[in-house]
């Protein structure tokens, strides 16, 4: 029989589609590999508050008592399909660790399973701080690592190590990621993501999209509230997708009637974009250095 989920935890968030992922992953763990999946959590959007059905991902944490089989894990997967739900997949004693002392661990991503995912702090963090438990102990039960030194080192390197390389490649154009800010999920995911770095390195804490766009419009000068605004306009208005498709049905907000983008043309809104994630990276280090 397979393992309920934890009483009670549906009532925990407003939105049936996490619901029925969450229930449908359970299911399909179960049939697969019964006894496997130990402790199943939510962090990401899910856990901070800020889930947008049409745009947001389930971000997971799996636990199990062991090293899973990886076949295991790409059979799940692969039944799953194209269902929104990424996440990685960790013991309880990797949860008591450093994650930069495990290496890798299995993680699903885009609907397929790499066996060597990367790992971060940010994660267990937002565990130990956010979690949503949908089985096993609460994570307010559990001896989750939480370094606040190690999470600062973490995220002032990922400024330069993602970020940093990130404008850069937007700044041409006739790059992809030049034409993907142009449209409106560039805009959104560049613009929050910069600034959630910088709250974690003035806060030591971790926010959502929707709360670092609000941390912004405090923590940086008036000239950057504009394009702010348009990002927390497109986070909640939640249609800016990946793809180009995406970005050219984007185009009405400039050009239709009634407009609803804060910006004439979709490059004047890119050079501020471009230009507050430069300034907003610059910002960062420093509260960083001056630790």
């Amino acid at each position: 029989m397979a393992t309920p989920i934890v009483a009670g935890w549906a009532a925990m968030t407003p939105y049936p589609k996490i619901d029925a992922i969450v229930e449908t992953y359970l299911s399909v763990a179960d049939v697969e590999a019964p006894g496997l999946v130990e402790g199943l959590y939510l962090e990401g959007s899910a856990a901070l508050g800020d889930y947008r059905p049409g745009t947001s991902d389930v971000d997971f944490v799996a636990v199990t008592a062991s090293e899973p089989p990886l076949e295991v894990l790409e059979r799940i997967h692969t039944r799953l399909g194209a269902y929104p739900f990424e996440g990685c997949y960790l013991t309880w004693d990797d949860l008591r660790r450093d994650p930069s002392e495990l290496g890798t661990r299995p993680r699903a991503h885009a609907g397929k399973l790499n066996p060597r995912g990367g790992l971060n702090p940010v994660t267990w963090h937002t565990l130990a701080r956010h979690g949503l438990t949908c089985r096993g102990p609460k994570p307010d039960e559990l001896d989750i690592w939480h370094d606040s030194a190690a999470l600062a080192a973490w995220t002032d390197g990922n400024l330069d190590r993602y970020w940093r390389r990130l404008v850069n490649r937007a700044s041409h154009l006739a790059s992809p990621w030049g034409l993907t800010c142009l449209g409106g999920y560039g805009t959104v995911w560049v613009v929050t993501g910069v600034a959630r770095l910088h709250y974690t390195l003035a806060t030591g804490e971790i926010t959502s999209k929707s709360g670092a766009g609000r941390y912004a419009l405090e923590a940086f000068p008036e000239c950057w509230h504009r394009v702010v605004d348009e990002a927390l306009r497109l986070r909640e208005e939640d249609t800016a997708l990946p793809g180009v498709a995406s970005a050219v049905g984007g185009l009405s907000e400039h050009f239709g009637t009634p407009r609803s983008s804060l910006y004439g043309s979709p490059f004047e809104r890119r050079r501020d974009v471009l230009a507050f994630a430069g300034e907003a990276i610059t910002a960062a280090h420093k509260l960083y250095a001056s630790r």
